[in-house]
């Protein structure tokens, strides 16, 4: 795993170094540089394949193409015979980047299409002036830049901190950005936090024609169900192990030392055990982490996989108090605010599992994919709500639900009671939005002025659910999870946490083949009445135990809630984009008489990012 960065136009060399040095942290075993033709290109290594001939940036062997890389192609070297066929001559023995260079040469933009893996590149054609740069599916790997034509300028970077190391990209804060971030906990993409600096959505490309300067993007590939009726559940059941085992089977190609995280939920659970297999027994090293408060913490879990699998299961046990501690200094690195409070917890993971190995696979993606999540079963009752009460009694029950004593539980029955009413009051496209959004709509309101446009601040999340030909809701909410949440929150998250050590994260549950049969399965078959996963888990009987295919979803949490209502934890309003609201939500908190937690986390995270520039 590595860094890129680079410009077109107006900037030096050390604008360059200061834009590639910045990406340090995901590159820590070597850095390159190439100038020339009014391009700029920098890389930062981590070295993962073809440890002694993989160095960039990296030139094709006919001196026409220069390419700057971050990530892994799993499928490279089924290509590279394809490539080789077409009349590529290739240098080094093993290496993905040398593969995109000659995919370029044959296929052109249109070979984005035929990679299974995760990326970020930009790609120099020194005959037609052109930078070529693509982003994969699903934005597992970062990528972003700035265009400003009046100076000819572009500028690209694997960290927004990166980019804006070039001193003509703006640093102003976006207001739209901000709204959006206190609203869905992220900044998603194609904004950016700073004014003026985009990013590339998942399943986007890219290019820069340095004659004219004109800069096009596109979207290559959507998330879009195709369900198949009439096949036999074995069949499915069957086909879907298989397919997981060939992703699992191209995750573990490396030159490093390789493991898995292991929490002891069904998606970690199956991936280590298929992962398990590919080796002699006790070869697979697993990783956990847990902590000193029994509702955090689910080693036990996590033992019993592994011990079933055989795995050589490392384990750490960390104080929650400690842990807190080590928050400032967490998230003063982030490049961009992100409020997913596990970002801590997998920081802590990642940092303990590099000490053994430099490669980790992961059970991302399962959830999205398979309807892991709780708003998927609210979706029902969601629709039986609107029916049984009209609108004009939503103000006077939310009211009513609000008189509810305040729990700071891990996971709360009020604190979801309140969130699924405030949701299903708004209209079927909002739903998942709200019920998961960092503040109340009101407070939201006040913050940011009268009655902001939710359709404005939602937009991404309308676009998701209006953009599936389905009308399924499940189909519609399964786009809101892969096109955004996963991209901008949970992926972006596991990105930042691993870069920080060094660790490269794998997800084999997002092999696009296994994407593309999940696409095939009728929603019905992941979400049956109120079971989620229920294809997922019919293939994993037999791989894993049932009480671990069977048991109650629990996410990788800290208490943030009793943190803030302790004051252990507390959020400085004068760096807030509204002192007054902030100070009084932190206010009703700590006196137990509202849950503010999301809100507060998102403040207190912002509030860091903001000191560290």
């Amino acid at each position: 795993m590595c860094g890129i960065a680079g410009f077109v136009g107006p900037g030096t060399r050390d604008d360059l170094l200061r834009m590639t040095r910045c990406l340090a942290d995901r590159g820590p075993d070597d850095e390159g540089f190439w100038e020339g033709d009014g391009v700029h290109l920098g890389h930062r290594r981590l070295s993962i394949l073809d440890l002694e001939g993989g160095a960039q940036p990296m030139w094709s062997a006919d001196g026409q193409r220069a390419i700057v890389f971050n990530g892994e192609i799993y499928n490279f070297a089924e290509l590279r015979k394809e490539l080789e066929a077409a009349g590529q001559v290739f240098r080094t023995d093993h290496s993905d980047t040398e593969v995109l260079l000659a995919a370029h040469a044959v296929w052109g933009d249109a070979m984005v299409g035929r990679l299974n893996g995760m990326w970020a590149f930009v790609i120099y054609d020194k005959k037609s002036r052109r930078l070529f740069g693509s982003r994969d599916r699903f934005g597992k790997k970062p990528f972003y830049y700035h265009h400003a034509p009046s100076r000819g300028l572009f500028a690209f970077s694997s960290e927004l901190d990166s980019l804006l190391g070039h001193p003509d990209v703006p640093r102003g804060i976006s207001p739209l950005a901000l709204r959006k971030y206190f609203a869905y906990g992220y900044v998603p993409a194609p904004l950016s936090m700073t004014e003026g600096s985009r990013k590339l959505p998942g399943g986007h490309s890219l290019s820069f024609d340095l004659q004219s300067g004109e800069l096009r993007v596109w979207r290559y590939w959507d998330y879009q169900p195709a369900p198949e009726e009439g096949v036999p559940l074995k069949h499915r059941i069957e086909e879907l192990r298989e397919l997981l085992r060939a992703a699992v089977r191209r995750r573990m190609v490396a030159d490093v030392p390789l493991g898995v995280f292991l929490s002891g939920g069904i998606d970690s659970s199956l991936i280590a055990a298929l992962a398990a297999a590919e080796l002699p027994p006790g070869e697979l090293q697993t990783f956990s982490i847990g902590f000193d408060v029994p509702s955090f913490d689910e080693l036990p879990y996590a033992a019993q996989v592994a011990k079933v699998i055989g795995s050589r299961h490392r384990t750490e046990i960390l104080s929650l108090e400690g842990a807190r501690n080590l928050l400032p200094e967490i998230y003063s690195r982030l490049d961009e605010p992100n409020g997913d409070s596990s970002l801590l917890p997998t920081y802590l993971l990642s940092k303990f599992t590099k000490r053994n190995v430099s490669v980790a696979l992961g059970g991302d993606g399962g959830d999205e994919l398979f309807a892991g999540y709780e708003p998927f079963r609210a979706l029902r009752v969601a629709r039986t709500y609107g029916r049984l009460f009209p609108c004009a009694l939503h103000p006077s029950i939310v009211a009513l639900l609000d008189r509810l004593p305040v729990s700071h539980r891990y996971i709360s029955a009020e604190f979801a009671l309140k969130r699924f009413v405030r949701g299903a009051s708004q209209k079927a496209s909002l739903w998942i939005p709200v019920w998961m959004a960092g503040m109340e709509l009101s407070d939201l309101y006040e913050c940011f002025g009268t009655n902001p446009d939710l359709e404005e601040i939602f937009s991404e999340a309308i676009e998701a659910w209006d953009g599936v030909a389905s009308t399924d809701p499940v189909e519609k909410a399964t786009s809101f999870f892969i096109r955004l949440y996963l991209q901008e929150s949970v992926l972006a998250k596991v990105d930042r946490a691993s870069m920080m050590n060094g660790l490269e994260v794998r997800a084999p549950f997002l092999d696009i083949d296994v994407v593309n049969f999940v696409r095939r399965v009728p929603a019905s078959l992941r979400l049956r009445g109120g079971a989620t996963k229920y294809l997922l888990k019919k293939a994993a009987r037999g791989i894993i135990p049932d009480n671990i295919i069977y048991r109650r979803k629990k996410g990788f949490g800290v208490p943030v809630g009793a943190w803030f209502a302790s004051g252990d934890l507390r959020i400085d309003p004068a760096v807030q984009p509204c002192p007054g609201v902030a100070a009084r939500l932190q206010d009703e908190h700590r006196a137990r008489r509202k849950n503010h937690r999301l809100f507060l986390w998102n403040a207190w995270v912002y509030g860091e990012w903001r000191k560290a520039r």
